[in-house]
């Protein structure tokens, strides 16, 4: 039993290291974008983007 949980505990901290550190690279990407002046720009594109995911989510239903 001790033997699963911590397996289950080492899963638990892989996926939050794995969180952690996209968010982290997430983070990096914005402020370079912010950096160089392609902010307005990649907000507008992940705008669009999820306009036509949203729109091809309705069509399917």
């Amino acid at each position: 039993m001790e033997t699963v949980l911590t397996l289950l505990l080492i899963r638990f901290g892989i996926i939050a290291a794995g969180l952690v550190v996209a968010g982290l690279a997430l983070f990096g990407v914005v402020l370079l974008l912010r950096r160089y002046g392609r902010g307005e720009q990649a907000r507008q594109l992940t705008e669009f983007a999820a306009r036509q995911v949203l729109q091809a989510r309705r069509r399917r239903r």
